[in-house]
């Protein structure tokens, strides 16, 4: 009997029933066999070695897929672990999963002291083993099989998976002397791994639990080839110079302290001026497209967020209620803005004539993430959102969401970010019980944003399971200028709130109506975003953002008068920057201006005093010549315009 297998070039191709997927590779070339990592069966990522039992569409996986890449660092965790067992006899392992670059695995030594200085001896171990082109072969096993298997072994942290999991669903892998519980996949042998860099050590607990114990976690990377090894090793130090924990110490942007409280940044004066231009920028495009600015409050009742849902949903990630006086009365943290725009909307009837209604805020919001998972301004417990709502007629969805897609597309424009993904994120059709509402609502929502999204020309990839809970979403998936992606804008439609908080206009039937909601932030958070955007940029900010724009450098003390008088006028025109008319040598003012990356330095001395001029030096660039004061200016207007 045959199988009709399907394969990504639209051609079907007959096959022996219990076909597998290295011998579909190897009918299609030799040349693809060998780089073969995974197959992809209706959607599903397997071991090569599987057998197809049934008609399906296949892609044979390599390294040029991102769930190649993930099957292969599943398995180099696998090669991690086999190697830590090897030479750590009786230690005990958590879990070991692929990330975006790399893997990890939580392990427990039993208090043995261990830290970075040991990872190049546990490298030249699995470099070792991988050598020996070890099969990684799959198989089932009952519960009782695994729990004895584990329990024997004495860890019991995956005593503890097991117990969580049914009977029949249960597999080991093997690899050499090495076995662990898995579902798989994992590439065919461990000769495909020809290259290994251990990054680094850190704590994590038990499960992400904080009551549980701390394990110790090692994070690594590898590679098929060594040359894409040392590749990435020169991004990892570029990205070590563009790190924006580091930029926003030296640029004095940010700061953390913890008496405020972990996750809770601070941010100074120059921060400050960077920060409320990206806000003036976006208000100013916001009033040209029509929206009115709310201001809410930084908490709000529990019974608000119960109504929404979110409470349900979020309530173990939120802030514990803060209790009253009263008794009975709870308020939380606000970690959402769009329940309190749905009672704006409720403060009058509304007609079908007044639709759209645009509401936009800054607002901050609050949410209790683990102190493990906290990371400089990428991943904080407050911060704040460009967040906006628009209730609309259901037939003004689609073009309301094309509009909010301009929008964030000149945010991406004015930024830099030319290099981005739009990805459809959709609801896990094998799990729904995570989202509220109907399933013709969330088809039809779903239906709007691929229509708008394609009258736009957008290219979009949809993902199941990166859903909201209560709607679709178009997410911007944006490449920095190291290849980096960053999930920033965001756009939703939402049929399920409006429900929940009973809003309603009066239609042309003179009969109420439903709106419908669709949620936009365009930066995202302004925290995530200001992170990502110094990374990107290198924190050489475009001159129409940048904190200080001038540096005015007297070459001595006998020219500082003429330098205040300078920097008087340049700050009279609302040019933004400082006098450093410190006792130092003028290569040192110059340096301390080019590591503060400030755009322009105007250099005065003898010659320009004489001829009321400036000596302009450019970051990055150098000596300019010297021009008059109000050239200079004109100039700079002209470079300095905000984009619209």
């Amino acid at each position: 009997m045959n199988v009709k297998i399907s394969l990504p070039d639209g051609s079907v191709r007959e096959y022996p029933q219990g076909v597998k997927g290295s011998e579909i590779a190897s009918s299609i070339s030799e040349g693809l066999a060998r780089v073969a990592l995974a197959i992809e069966v209706n959607g599903e990522v397997r071991d090569l070695a599987r057998p197809i039992d049934q008609d399906a569409s296949i892609k044979i996986l390599t390294w040029n897929d991102k769930a190649g890449k993930s099957t292969f660092w599943h398995s180099s965790a696998h090669l991690l672990a086999e190697a830590l067992e090897a030479l750590y006899p009786g230690v005990k392992f958590g879990i070991g999963p692929a990330i975006d670059n790399g893997f990890y695995y939580d392990i427990d030594l039993g208090g043995k002291a261990f830290g970075e200085e040991d990872l190049a001896a546990i490298e030249s171990k699995m470099k070792e083993l991988a050598k020996k082109d070890n099969i990684y072969s799959r198989r089932d096993v009952s519960k009782a099989e695994a729990l004895d298997f584990f329990t024997k072994k004495g860890d019991e942290y995956k005593v503890e998976l097991i117990t969580d999991l049914k009977d029949g669903s249960i597999t080991f892998y093997e690899q050499g002397n090495f076995t662990d519980l898995c579902k798989g996949p994992h590439i065919p042998h461990t000769g495909f791994i020809k290259a290994v860099k251990l990054l680094n050590v850190a704590g994590a607990y038990w499960r992400g639990n904080e009551k549980n114990k701390m394990l110790t976690r090692i994070y690594g990377i590898t590679f098929p080839k060594q040359k894409e090894l040392e590749e990435y090793i020169h991004l990892l130090e570029e990205a070590k110079k563009r790190d924006h924990r580091k930029l926003g110490k030296e640029l004095e942007l940010f700061a953390f302290s913890e008496k405020v409280g972990m996750g809770l940044p601070l941010w100074l004066p120059k921060g400050t001026i960077l920060r409320e231009r990206l806000e003036q920028f976006l208000r100013k495009a916001q009033i040209k497209a029509g929206y009115d600015p709310v201001v809410t409050p930084h908490i709000g009742s529990k019974s608000l967020y119960v109504t929404s849902g979110h409470y349900e949903k979020y309530g173990k990630d939120s802030f514990q209620p803060i209790h009253t006086p009263d008794e009975g009365e709870e308020f939380l943290l606000k970690p959402m803005n769009c329940p309190h725009h749905c009672e704006i909307y409720k403060t009058k009837p509304r007609s079908y004539r007044d639709l759209p209604i645009r509401l936009a805020e800054f607002g901050t919001v609050y949410r209790y993430e683990q102190s493990g998972e906290l990371h400089g301004l990428t991943r904080v417990r407050g911060f704040t959102q460009d967040d906006a709502h628009i209730f609309c007629r259901p037939d003004q969805v689609k073009e309301e969401f094309i509009k909010v897609i301009d929008l964030v597309l000149l945010v991406f424009r004015s930024l830099g970010f030319e290099n981005f993904t739009a990805q459809v994120s959709l609801r896990d059709s094998a799990n729904k019980v995570k989202y509220i509402g109907e399933d013709h609502l969330w088809e039809r929502a779903e239906r709007e944003i691929q229509e708008a999204a394609d009258e736009r020309g957008l290219q979009t990839v949809a993902v199941q399971g990166e859903a909201a809970f209560y709607g679709p979403k178009l997410d911007f998936m944006v490449k920095d200028a190291l290849g980096r992606s960053w999930q920033l804008g965001t756009i939703q439609v939402d049929y399920q709130l409006p429900q929940r908080f009973e809003l309603e206009y009066v239609g042309s039937d003179n009969q109420k109506h439903q709106p419908v909601m669709i949620h936009r932030a365009p930066f995202g958070s302004l925290e995530r975003f200001v992170a990502v955007l110094i990374e990107h940029c290198a924190g050489n900010f475009p001159l129409w953002l940048a904190p200080d724009q001038i540096a005015v450098l007297p070459i001595s003390e006998r020219f500082n008068d003429y330098a205040k008088r300078v920097y008087d006028a340049l700050k009279e025109q609302d040019i933004r920057g400082l006098l450093d008319d410190r006792d130092e040598k003028i290569g040192r003012k110059i340096r301390d201006a080019e590591t503060k990356k400030i755009p322009y330095m105007l250099i005065v001395g003898e010659k320009e005093v004489s001829e009321e001029k400036v000596a302009v030096r450019k970051h990055g660039q150098g000596d300019q010549g010297s021009v008059l004061l109000d050239e200079f200016v004109a100039k700079f207007r002209i470079e300095c315009a905000a984009p619209n």
